[in-house]
C-alpha cells in the first residue's frame, strides 16, 4: 500500500464517521438537540437512509465544461474544481490536503473560499486573522459550542494537527480572493419545512411551510448543486420579519452592545486583522456569537468581543446575524 492509498483510506474513514448519524446526535431527554439547533445542525437520525446515488454517474454543473464521476466528489479526492478560472491555482494543501489529519481545505471551504453554512467563508478574510485562528485552534483556545456537530469538530481536529507553515499557505491563498455575494436574505413569518442532513437545513420537497419563530433557516438555493459541491451555487437565509432592522440597531451600539463597525470597519467589511462580517453565513455568525458568549472560543482577539456578546439573547443573536448577512460584502 502506498502512502497516498493509506491517506485516502484514512480520510474515507474520517468522513464516513463524520457524516453518519450516531447515537450522540439523537435528541436529548427533553426531545430537543442542545443549543441553537437551527445553527448547530445535527443530522436527523434517518438522514443516512436516503437512497444512494450511483457512484459511476457522470455529473456536471451549469457554467462549467468539467465533468466527473460522482465517486470523484469525496474528501479523499479533494474538492471538485468545477470552475478553475474562478480562483488562483490551488496549493496542494487546499486541493489535496497536508496529510497527518489535515484534510484538503478546499473541500469544506470550497476552492474559491466561499464556504457553506456548516463551516466558514474564508475568502477575503485578512491573512493575519486566518493565521491567528489556526494558531488558536492548535493551542486549544478555540473550540465549538456543540461538539456533536460534525464540521466544527472536524475543523477543531484539523486545527490541532496543522502546522504553522500550513496555516500560512492556506491564509495566503484564501486571503488573496475577494468574497462574492453568497447569501440571499429573505425576511418572512413562514418558512419552508426542512430536515437536517449533511449538517445543513434541506427543504422537504412538498413539505409545506411552518412559522419561522426565533431562528434562521439557511438552505441551498439548489440542493443538487450543493451536493455536487459547486462553488458557484449559493444559499438563501430565511430570517424573521424585521430582524434586519433590529439587528442594525444592535450593531450600531445602543448600550447593550458595542458598535460593530469600530472593530470590523465600515460596512462590516473588515479592518486590519479583524474579520469581515458582511454577507457571510448567518448560521456561522450565530455560532460564533454563542461560542464567544460561552467562552469556548478564546484567543488573541476574543476578549474584545466580551462586552458585545455578554448580554445577548437568542433573539439578539438572530437579529445580528440576519443584519450582517444582509450587507453587501
Amino acid at each position: 500500500m502506498t502512502h497516498h492509498d493509506a491517506r485516502i483510506i484514512a480520510f474515507t474513514i474520517v468522513i464516513t464517521a463524520w457524516s453518519a448519524p450516531t447515537r450522540a446526535q439523537q435528541p436529548d431527554a427533553e426531545g430537543a438537540n442542545a443549543v441553537l439547533p437551527w445553527a448547530y445542525v445535527l443530522n436527523d437520525p434517518t438522514s443516512g437512509n436516503a437512497q444512494a446515488d450511483d457512484p459511476a454517474e457522470v455529473v456536471t454543473v451549469p457554467g462549467s465544461s468539467v465533468s466527473m464521476p460522482r465517486s470523484a466528489i469525496s474528501i479523499a479526492a479533494g474538492p471538485p474544481d468545477w470552475h478553475p478560472d474562478g480562483h488562483p491555482p490551488m496549493p496542494e494543501l487546499v486541493a489535496k490536503g497536508g496529510g497527518d489529519g489535515v484534510a484538503a481545505c478546499g473541500y469544506c471551504h470550497l476552492p474559491n473560499g466561499q464556504g457553506k453554512p456548516e463551516n466558514a467563508s474564508v475568502a477575503g478574510q485578512p491573512y493575519a486573522y486566518i493565521v491567528q485562528q489556526m494558531a488558536d485552534w492548535r493551542n486549544g483556545l478555540r473550540k465549538t459550542g456543540e461538539p456533536r456537530m460534525g464540521p466544527p469538530s472536524f475543523m477543531q481536529r484539523i486545527g490541532l494537527a496543522a502546522t504553522d507553515e500550513q496555516a500560512r499557505v492556506a491564509a495566503e491563498y484564501f486571503s488573496s480572493m475577494d468574497y462574492k455575494p453568497w447569501v440571499r436574505v429573505v425576511e418572512t413569518d413562514m418558512v419552508p419545512k426542512t430536515h437536517f442532513a449533511g449538517w445543513i437545513h434541506q427543504v422537504i420537497e412538498g413539505g409545506g411551510t411552518e412559522p419561522i419563530g426565533t431562528r434562521i433557516v439557511e438552505t441551498p438555493e439548489d440542493l443538487h448543486l450543493t451536493h455536487l459541491r459547486d462553488d458557484a451555487s449559493s444559499f438563501v437565509a430565511y430570517v424573521p420579519t424585521g430582524a434586519v432592522a433590529r439587528g442594525e440597531r444592535l450593531a450600531t451600539g445602543n448600550g447593550k452592545t458595542e458598535a460593530c463597525a469600530v472593530c470590523h470597519g465600515p460596512g462590516l467589511r473588515g479592518l486590519g486583522p479583524v474579520p469581515a462580517l458582511a454577507g457571510r453565513s448567518p448560521s456561522y455568525i450565530a455560532r460564533q456569537l454563542y461560542d464567544l458568549q460561552t467562552g469556548v472560543r478564546n484567543g488573541t482577539w476574543s476578549d474584545l468581543m466580551d462586552a458585545t456578546v455578554s448580554d445577548l439573547t437568542t433573539e439578539d443573536i438572530v437579529n445580528l446575524a440576519a443584519y450582517t448577512a444582509s450587507l453587501a460584502p
